[in-house]
């Protein structure tokens, strides 16, 4: 009888044991099945295109944005200011947009402007984008009311010397170093007049390409948006393209 007892007792420890053992494995699984799987953070996934843009988002949004900007553009300055923030809360961060910035090159400021944009680590751009176009007011002025010597630096004829005097009589030194540069690395970037080139001609290239006669200018999926130019008819096409 004891024999027996203990030998039953013994059997449903085990029984019982397996029981929790069982539930607690239930629970885990459960517990794992409602771990939300973790958000991407496509603000962060930028990429260099081979026309020479940079492109931030999830690349397999519904909708691919171009933006073509010139940073003497006083309305792209102002389409930056109305529009970053909602464009990436509402449409990138959700991953529901991709955004690509493609350069338009119109003048020697421009020029100095774009290769200082472009300067350094792909993961730069975008914020050393935003800080020329937010700084334009400040810095844009300064070329209306150049002093002769000025006026002769900017036409020197080797090209360093006249990308580090436009950068040096605008304030962009003080802009990179805002974003971490150091003078050695921003002049690397003014100095590189094959870079410069290429720079040049792809951004070309692509406007041409795209049709694009002003700016600020937009494509969604490859076509160029008629009259779009902006915050307010860009929303309201990206609302609509969403929405169909």
């Amino acid at each position: 009888m004891t024999g027996s007892h203990s030998g039953q007792s013994i059997k449903g420890r085990i029984a019982r044991l397996v029981l929790f053992l069982l539930a607690a494995l239930g629970m885990t699984s459960a517990a794992m099945a409602d771990t939300p799987t973790p958000v991407r953070n496509w603000n962060t996934n930028v990429t260099e295109t081979a026309e020479g843009g940079h492109k931030v988002g999830n690349p397999l949004a519904k909708l691919k944005l171009m933006e073509f900007v010139s940073y003497t553009c006083s309305h792209c300055a102002h389409f930056e200011k109305e529009s970053d923030a909602a464009l990436r809360l509402y449409y990138l961060v959700p991953g529901k947009i991709s955004i690509e910035v493609r350069p338009v090159i119109r003048n020697g400021i421009d020029l100095v402007a774009t290769t200082l944009v472009n300067c350094g680590p792909k993961e730069k751009f975008f914020l050393n984008h935003a800080a020329f176009l937010r700084g334009q007011e400040k810095w844009l002025p300064k070329a209306q009311n150049l002093s002769e010597a000025q006026r002769a630096r900017w036409a020197s004829p080797d090209y360093g010397t006249r990308m580090r005097a436009v950068a040096a009589d605008l304030g962009f030194y003080t802009i990179m170093e805002s974003r971490g540069y150091r003078r050695t690395d921003v002049d690397r970037c003014l100095n590189d007049e094959q870079a410069a080139r290429h720079m040049v001609d792809q951004a070309n290239a692509g406007s041409q390409v795209m049709g694009v006669t002003g700016t600020p200018s937009f494509a969604i999926n490859g076509i160029l948006l008629d009259g779009v130019h902006t915050w307010a008819t860009l929303q309201t096409a990206i609302t609509d393209r969403l929405a169909s």
